[in-house]
Order: structure tokens, then sequence, then C-alpha cells
């Protein structure tokens, strides 16, 4: 044997060890195989959904917070005002400033709000219009987006989901994410859990009114409207008689004393009645104003508030610094998803659900038996082909082929990728773009027979003209399959990961595998007259 031929044999050899090391472990076991291909939720089974975070209501709470930091900056620097109010979600009015001091007003908005674009109030005198500014309400959008991501990853860690893909989907002002979750048994549960925006907040009852029996019974008792820095929210009591069940309002300020961010950690437990309940725990510098507001109230009720419902409404007895509890006719799991979205913290924004498709684990090994099935089906069919048609040639195009589905294989093993449904039929497609090659090489080969080359001569002539035709062709999808990878979504991104680490294996197994194996049978005696092929 020449030399150069054995150092391709042995680099063939050591690629194929690698490979097989590479996706099946050393020894090669099957266990090891299920451990390192990744397989995808069609195959596995789990939920696919894809959210769209309503980030109109992040906008809204910065809007909301700017106001609130108006009225403050202008009452501490004793600046008269008529109302400061919020037009709509991104546009905040302030009217009728006291008209000695408009200067000093402008100065505080450019300074202290430069988030805010200014512009008079033309309809009303001594007022302004403050919009936010669009890069900063870009920036917002995103931010709550990225927020809500790590939210829900928090969450998914906590319910013990393994290999979960929680990530960004399709362009970037449609603010979507995608979330896979595999081998998850409860769908409704997790949905609930990452779809719930646990905003936790504790407010003071306005003493003397309430609880109402609805709202429009409190707008009576307010002349039709909500006194200034208060807000009407309601409690749904909830009964084992469904009859029995109803309603109340509360009137609570809407100054927060402390929100879901001054949680340090939460955990279900029981009440003095044994029900289930969710106690937390403040971080310190929640501990110090919930101590400050609590000892300020005594004798007052404090509302807890979940997404904008009141949970309950004690009464404040005494100062109360670093801990609490959240009853409200829960049961065991509800009180146990609420600790869990509590220690993850607040979602930014709503989400609505666009898509949601939950794949049964028994239908996943259905799609993976029917996969290897068509996979074996078409192996065995290109065989039986290129043995009837191209004799003992075809057995140099199949060992080709099985070394093209070891490397595939182990690349997708040693990138981490997951397999999916699509990905298996890339792999059957693959298997016939794999012989095509061969076919286009042998035909060649044949071709320098028939003009009466002898058979070395006529192998090296059919594989340097085929050569270029087989790269040009595997170039010209490789650049199709990266634009499916790119601009696809998750089942196309499957299909092309498959067949872009496939066509680069097949150039290396038709080319390259294919020749020396000719080569390797030839140069025992280079005197061949006849060619099986």
């Amino acid at each position: 044997m020449r030399k150069n031929l054995r150092w391709k044999v042995i680099l063939i050899v050591g690629v194929t060890l690698a490979c097989i090391a590479g996706f099946a472990g050393f020894p090669p076991k099957l266990a090891n195989m299920k451990e390192r291909i990744h397989l995808g939720l069609d195959l596995r089974g789990g939920i696919h959904m894809i959210l769209q975070v309503v980030t109109d209501d992040a906008v809204n709470m910065e809007t909301d917070q700017a106001v609130e930091r108006i009225k403050d900056e202008l009452r501490s620097r004793q600046i008269s005002f008529s109302e400061v109010r919020k037009r709509d979600f991104k546009r905040i009015e302030i009217r009728e400033v006291d008209p000695q001091k408009t200067s000093e007003v402008r100065s505080l908005i450019d300074d202290n709000f430069q988030y805010w674009d200014r512009a008079n109030l033309p309809e009303v005198p001594n007022s302004y219009l403050l919009t936010l500014k669009p890069s900063v309400e870009q920036q917002v959008r995103a931010s709550s987006v990225q927020q809500a991501i790590q939210t829900i990853r928090n969450r998914v860690d906590q319910l013990g989901v393994t290999e979960p893909v929680i990530q960004e989907h399709g362009i970037a002002s449609e603010y979507q994410i995608l979330v896979q979750l595999p081998g998850v048994d409860d769908p409704a549960r997790v949905k609930d859990i990452i779809k719930s925006t646990a905003l936790l907040e504790l407010k003071i009852v306005e003493p003397g009114y309430g609880p109402f029996p609805s709202r429009d019974a409190a707008l009576r008792q307010f002349a039709g409207s909500v006194p200034e820095g208060k807000e009407l929210l309601q409690s749904v009591r909830r009964f084992n008689d469904p009859s029995q069940s109803g309603e109340e309002w509360y009137l609570v300020s809407k100054v927060a004393a402390i929100t879901g961010k001054d949680l340090k950690t939460a955990r279900p437990t029981t009440d003095e009645f044994g029900k289930p309940a969710v106690s937390f725990n403040l971080t310190v510098d929640g501990a110090s104003r919930f101590g400050r507001v609590t000892e300020e109230n005594i004798g007052k009720a404090l509302a807890i508030i979940l997404d904008g419902k009141v949970k309950s409404a004690p009464r404040i007895n005494n100062r109360i610094t670093d801990s609490g509890q959240i009853t409200g006719s829960f049961t065991l799991e509800e009180a146990n998803d609420l600790a869990l979205v509590l220690r993850s913290g607040a979602l930014p924004a709503r989400m609505n659900y666009l898509e949601e498709r939950t794949v049964g684990a028994s239908l996943g090994a259905d799609s993976i038996r029917h996969g290897i099935l068509a996979s074996v089906v078409g192996l065995s069919v290109v065989i039986v082909f290129m043995l009837f048609y191209y004799k003992l040639s075809g057995l140099n195009a199949i060992v080709a082929l099985i070394l093209n589905l070891i490397i595939l294989v182990a690349s997708l093993a040693y990138i981490q990728a997951t397999l999916t449904l699509p990905g298996i039929a890339g792999v059957v497609l693959l298997i016939g773009m794999a012989v095509d090659s061969n076919v286009l090489i042998f035909e060649r080969i044949r071709e320098e027979l028939w003009s009466g080359k002898n058979v070395v001569s006529a192998v090296n002539t059919g594989f340097s003209k085929a050569f270029v035709t087989i790269i040009d062709t595997h170039v010209t999808t490789v650049v199709s399959v990266l634009f499916l990878f790119i601009f696809g979504t998750g089942p196309v991104k499957g299909f092309a990961v498959v067949l872009f680490w496939g066509l680069l294996a097949n150039l290396f197994t038709s080319v390259f595998v294919s020749k020396v194996l000719f080569d390797y049978v030839l140069s025992g005696s280079p005197r061949h007259e006849k060619l099986s092929i």
C-alpha cells in the first residue's frame, strides 16, 4: 500500500471511531446514545407555546410611575398645580402650575425627566404635555420581553423541567417568546404558572369605607368618582358552595407600601385554621418600609393584592417588619404554585397565547418508530438498487453512505443539536442525496471505460470530472439550507440543521472516502482490466 493511501485509510478509520465514540461512547452503548442525542418536543412529548408580551403594559407602568414622581417633585418644591394626569399610555398632562414658577417647572422636567419630551399644552395656560421619547419607549418594550423571558425561565427551573427552550421568537417588533418544555405531564398547571403575572402589592385600605358589595355601590358613596390618590379593587370570595360566592370592593391607596420586588422568599404554609396559605419574607429595605407603614397605620386594614385582586384584608394590630402571610381559600396546589411564581418574580406585563401545542409522550414514541422505519426502508431500497445496478461498486457507495450517517449523528451529538421529526425527514432525504453523488461519479467512470480507458485511469478521470459538479450542487444546497436556518422556525430549523451537517458529511464520504476505497482495491493490482460497475 502506498504511503499516502495508508494515511488516508488511517484518517477515515480515525474519523469513524471518533464519531462512534461521540454519540455512543467508548465502548459503544445504546444508553449513551439516548443521553447524547437530544430529542425534540415532537419526538419526546411536551408543550410548545408562542407567547406575545403585551408591552403596552410596561409602557403604561412607566407612565404611571412618572405621574406619581412628578406629583411628589412638585409638592416637595411647593409648586402648586391643578392636576397631573395621564392622557394615554405614553403621554402626561401637567395642568395649571403656579405661573410664578413656570421656569422652575421647566427646569425640573428637563433635568429630572430626561426620558420625556416636553411641549406646551395650548388649550390650558401654564400647562405642559410630556411624551415618552420613542427610543425610550422601544427600550422599555424590549426590556419587558427580556425580563419576561428571565421570569419564565426562573419559574420553569423551579418546576424541574429538563432542557427547556425559552427564547425570543420572530422579529423583534412582535415581542414574542418561544417556550418549549419537553416531558411535561401536567400541561394545564404549567401554562397557568407561566402566564400568571404574580404582581403582589400591599396597600392600605381607606378606613371608614367599605368593603362595598359592588363597584356601583362604592361609586355612589363618592358621588360617582374615586377620590384622588385612591382606587377601587375587587375581592372575590370563594366558598365550597358556588351559590355563596360573591364579591367585595375595597377603597385602597394607589401607592403600594410593598410590592413583589421587596420579597426575599415565599413558601407554602397553613394559616391559623389549618388552611393552605403562603408566607413571605421581605428584603432589608422592604422590611424597613413595611415596619414604618404598619406602625403609622395601626388599626387600619392592609389589602394583600395579587394581580389586581384583593386576596385578603387583615387588620394591622401592631408593627410588622420582615414577614407576612397571604390567605384566600387556596388549595394546596394553588398555594405551592403561588409561592413558586412569587419567588421567581412578577412578569413585567401580561402575555397572550398566540400558539399552543401539546404532544403526548406516546405520540412522540410513535413518531420515533415511524421515523426509524422510514429511514430503514429508504436505506434498504437504496442498498438493493445500488448493488443491483452498480454491482460490487455499489458496495463502495453503501459503505460511504453508512459512514455519512455515522458522521451526521455524531455531529448532532457534538453540537448538542435537537433531533426533531422534520430532522428525521432530513435524514431520509440525505440517504437519497448521498448516493446521488456516487451515481454521478459511477456514470462518469462508466463513460470513461466505454471510451477505452483502463480501470485506474477511468476511476481517476471519473472522480475528477464529477468533482466540480458535486461541489457546485452541495454549495448551492448549503446556501439554501442556511437561509432556512436563519429565517425558519423551530421545525424548519431542525430540518435545516440535519441537512447542513449531512451535506458536509456527504462531501467527505462521496468524494474522499469513496475514492480511497477504489484506490485501496486497485492498489493491490494496478493492471485491473475489469471493474464491477
